[in-house]
């Protein structure tokens, strides 16, 4: 259950970095989805916070991978 919601959260991570045209705009846009996503999740086992600061920092790293394949740095 856990590894499907960290997918889940990765997935939607990458998906939704592409809010964005800069570095740190698709990085940013990832983290918050990503803490959202983490906070929901880790809320069904009383741990939202934790779930939080997992998912912003799954969400901004997915941001900041899909910037570098958009800009051709990663194939």
């Amino acid at each position: 259950m856990k590894a499907m919601a960290f997918i889940g959260i990765l997935s939607a991570a990458l998906v939704l970095a592409g809010c964005g045209t800069t570095t740190g705009s698709r990085a940013g846009s990832g983290a918050a989805m990503g803490a959202a996503g983490g906070a929901l999740i880790g809320s069904m086992n009383a741990n939202a916070g934790r779930g939080a600061l997992i998912g912003a920092g799954v969400g901004a790293l997915g941001g900041y991978l899909y910037d570098q394949h958009e800009k051709g740095h990663i194939d």
